[in-house]
This record gives C-alpha cells, structure tokens and sequence, in this order.
C-alpha cells in the first residue's frame, strides 16, 4: 500500500510539472484566446474566429491614415530632397556640358546673356500619372464609366435615327465635314516643317560660323535675328494663316494648321534662345570649336513632345509598339466620343438658336445646359492630347520624360491649376516670357511679367479660335484675361482646403459651359444670318445679338 501511494504521488508530481509551461503559457495569453481554447475543446469556433479577424481589420483600418500620412511626409520630403540634389548636380555639370556657364564671375553679374542654367527646365525619366493610376483599379473604373457612357450615346444615336429614318444611320457627316480638305493640310504641314527644318538651323549656322572672325559683330547678329524674325512672322506666322482662309478650310482642319503653326515658332524660337547664348560664351572663353548642334539633335527635337531644346533627352531603351497603337486607338476613340457629344447634346440645342429672342433667360440656361458638354470636351481635349497623343510620340522617340501635366484636378488654386493643366507649354512661357521679362527689367516687376504672360497667352488662345471659327468674338480672352487674372490672384497658393478645390471646379465649370454656349451661337448666327459684302467691322461685331431680328 505504501508503495502504490508513492508510485501515485511521483504520477501525479510528474504531470504537475509536464503541465507547468503550458499553465504559464496559458495565463500569458490573451483572454479572448484562452476562453476560446477553453470553449472549443479541440474544436474550431469559427464565430470567434471571425470576431477577432474583424477586431484585427478595425484595429488597421485605424492606424491606416496615420501610417499613410507619415509614410506620405516621408516620401515627399525624400522626393524633394532628389529633386534638389539632381538640380545642384545639373548645375554643377553644366559647365562642360552647357558652355553657358561660361565662370564664376559672369555668373555672378546681375545681367547675363541668358538665365542661369541651373534654373533651367531638369529632364528626367518618368512616366506619366495617368499612366501610374490606371494601374489602380478604383481609377481604372473611372475610366470604364467614360466607356459605358460613350457606349449610351452611340446606342442614343442609333435608337434615335432608327425611330426617325426606320433604319440604322451609320453615317458621320460632321466629322467628314470638319476634317475635309485635307490633302491642302498636309501640304500646308509639310512646306511648314520643311521650312522650320531649313531657314532656323541653316540662319543659325551661318551666324555662328562668322560671329568669332566677324569685326562687326551686333550688326551681323541684327541682321541675322531681323532674318529669323521675318521668318517667324511672315513664314510661319502670315503664310498658314492666309492658307487656312483662302482656301476656306473647315475647323477640325484649320486647327490643325493653325496649332502646328504656333508649335513649330515655340520650338523654332527655343532652338534659337537656348543656342545662341552658348555660342557668345564660347566666344568670350575664346574657345577654339563652335558649339553648333547636329541636325540630326534638331529634327529630333521638333519631333519630340516638349517645346525646351536639349541637344539630348533621357530615353528609353526600347519602344513598346502595342502602347503606341493602344494611344493611338483611344484618339481615335476620343474623336468619335466627341462627335457623339456635338451630336446629342450641342446640335440639338444650338441649331434653333437664333430664332429665340436673345435675352438674360435664354443666356443663364444655354451656360448651364453647355456645361456638361464643355466638361467632356475639356475631358477629352485633356486625354486625347496631352495624355495619349504626346505619349504616343514619345514612346516612338523612346523620349522618357513623360511629364505632359501634373495632378491638375486636385488644385486648390488657379496658378497651380495653370502650372500643373499643360506642362508643355508652361514650361516654354516660364522660361521664355517670364524669366526673360524678368531678366530684361529686373525681378521687381513679377506682376508686370505675370501680366504679360497673361495676355500672350490669352492673344495667342484667341487668335486659334478666331482662325479656326472664322470669326472674332473673344469670349476665351476675356476670361483669361479677366476672370482668370482674378482668381489668379485671389485663388492664390495659400488656399489648401478642399472647398478650394471645389471652387476652383465650380468655377471651371461655368467658364467651359460660357465658352460652348456664346461660342455656339455665334457659329450658327453666322451661318443662318449671312452679311453680303461683309466689312472688316462686320467680322468683328457679335452677330448672335441681332440675328434673330434678320430672321
């Protein structure tokens, strides 16, 4: 008996100390744990199972704005860091590869013959943000909305001209009209091109091959830069012009003209601006080669998707052909998208126009009924252009700054939304108009230069639309010039809040639903109310105010 109690104890001893760890481990855990384990009895208790997985989701959902915001102010400060110190290195190597920067002390003087050139436009190889975000899904149904609702007005339509005609109307007159006559245009590109190509690079050349032995050096650089300018104004400025309304050319087809125009002086004007300085400061350092660039680097860059020169660009080592045709198709798309929307929401509306009395009524409801409309056209000129279009260029150049705009729809401010909506032309009006009024009479007149840009700008928008419609009714240059000065100013980059951002769109808004409506009706004014002889004055005056008294 004594035995069997001793064997019993020394059992039990050694289970009470097997079991020790696992009563210390028990008690270290959590209650919800321990209760479980408890309760289940070896068994899976899928009801707690699911309520701690749910805790654990509320639990992150909680530290997910805190870690983001951090995660955010850690990037952006490590971003603008980078960028900093690739600016400081572009500069610091902008002296054997930019002979601009000619030393120290020309540097340093107040008037130099150019801007610094650490303060030039850095090109560097990124893509495109609406490129980065459609790799999002949220953002890629977005764009799958645009697809659905392009899809309802070709069903609109078709639905429309069945009940109508009682069958399918599977024509496109008004892109066929709008697009017409368009072998004038292509050889009105082509002699442009081909003289844009000739006259700067060969002016250039000639002036900079004599400037270092000439002993009459600024009237041989006066007559050269009267030359170009000649060509500026006459060549490319009044030739087009007088192609695209001698020969009547309708508007898709006139736009086209008259942007080429404007993109090819840009670019001509940059090769010359970015060139020229280098040639004077290596004629200072009495340097014994001229820095004269290839033509090969010239027909490049009237190619490439910036207005900036560079005698090389960062580039990509391959061109993904599918990507091309993939842009190309949503150009396409993009131009059926928007005859749909002239067809369903603009003829409809604007082809009666002008037998309504023009009155306050009429006008409040046309801005607001062409609101919707003006938005998709802003939509689609965005996407078709400066996101498809210069994309589809610059993966065919292997060109790899991609930068075409920024995230211009989340700006609490007009001069950030006309920094961030084109960055193309942006770049080219900072570092071409504003900086040089600037050099020229001094940094104390930046509201002077700003206005300046301001009114090139809104000449320049102006004279597109005036060319392209055939008539003057500056409606865009008001609003530049007015509305858009005004909220540059108080819309300014101190306003951060989101009831910024939504003013900024309300106001984007009503200006896109002004611009459709007056414009709108001045084109069907025109056509219903014809003037027999007209006068200069007759082209001028608003005709949209008195046509329905003619009819």
């Amino acid at each position: 008996m004594a035995g069997e109690d001793c064997v019993r104890k020394r059992q039990s001893g050694s289970t009470t100390t097997s079991k020790t760890p696992e009563n210390e481990e028990t008690q270290r855990r959590p209650e919800g744990e321990r209760s479980f384990q408890n309760s289940s009895n070896g068994r899976v208790d899928v009801d707690h199972v699911i309520t701690r997985k749910m805790q654990l989701i509320a639990e992150a959902e909680q530290l997910k704005p805190a870690f983001m915001k951090e995660v955010d102010s850690h990037f952006t400060e490590f971003v603008n860091n980078l960028v900093a110190k690739s600016a400081l290195l572009d500069s610091s190597s902008s002296a054997s590869l930019f002979p601009a920067s000619c030393s120290e002390k020309e540097l340093l003087k107040a008037k130099t013959l150019r801007a610094p050139p650490e303060h030039g436009k850095v090109f560097t190889a990124r893509r495109s943000l609406l490129d980065e975000l459609f790799e999002v899904s949220h953002i890629r149904t977005i764009y799958h909305m645009f697809i659905a609702l392009l899809i309802v007005f070709i069903l609109s339509t078709l639905l429309v001209d069945f009940i109508d005609e009682g069958r399918l109307v599977l024509g496109f007159d008004l892109l066929v009209f709008v697009f017409g006559k368009f072998p004038v245009v292509f050889c009105t590109w082509l002699c442009m091109f081909c003289a844009t190509v000739i006259v700067p690079y060969n002016l250039f050349v000639r002036w900079a091959q004599g400037y270092c032995s000439s002993s009459h050096r600024a009237v041989r650089s006066l007559c050269y830069g009267m030359l170009f300018t000649l060509f500026q104004t006459a060549g490319l400025g009044l030739g087009p012009t007088y192609v695209a309304v001698s020969y009547a050319l309708p508007p898709a087809s006139r736009f086209i003209v008259i942007l080429e125009q404007v993109r090819l002086v840009m670019k001509a004007h940059s090769f010359i601006r970015e060139n020229v300085p280098r040639v004077l400061c290596s004629v200072k350092d009495k340097s014994s080669t001229v820095p004269i660039p290839r033509i090969s680097q010239y027909l490049y860059f009237l190619f490439a998707p910036t207005l900036i020169y560079r005698d090389n660009y960062p580039r990509n080592p391959t061109i993904r052909w599918g990507y091309v045709a993939t842009k190309f198709a949503q150009v396409l798309g993009s131009l059926f998208y928007a005859y749909y929307i002239f067809v369903r929401l603009c003829i409809p509306q604007f082809r009666n126009s002008s037998q309504e009395t023009f009155n306050l009524r009429g006008l409040v409801l046309c801005i607001f009924n062409s609101i919707l409309p003006g938005v998709l056209i802003l939509f689609l000129v965005f996407f078709a252009f400066l996101h498809c279009w210069l994309n589809a260029f610059a993966e065919m150049l292997r060109f790899a700054d991609r930068m075409f705009y920024k995230d211009w729809w989340n700006s609490t401010s007009y001069a950030n939304y006309y920094r961030t909506w084109n960055v193309v032309v942006h770049d080219w009006l900072y570092y071409y108009a504003y900086r040089d009024f600037l050099w020229f009479f001094g940094k104390k007149f930046k509201a002077a230069a700003m206005l300046s840009v301001f009114t090139v700008s809104a000449a320049v928008h102006e004279y597109v639309l005036s060319i392209c419609f055939g008539f003057f009714y500056p409606v865009l240059f008001c609003l530049f010039m007015c509305f858009g000065m005004v909220f540059n100013f108080i819309l300014n980059d101190r306003r951060k809040g989101p009831i910024w951002n939504v003013i900024m769109w309300t106001s984007l808004f009503l200006g896109q639903g002004v611009i459709i409506c007056l414009y709108s009706q001045e084109w069907y004014a025109r056509h219903y109310c014809p003037v027999e002889n007209p006068t200069f004055l007759d082209y001028l005056k608003p005709r949209s105010w008195s046509c329905h008294m003619k009819m």
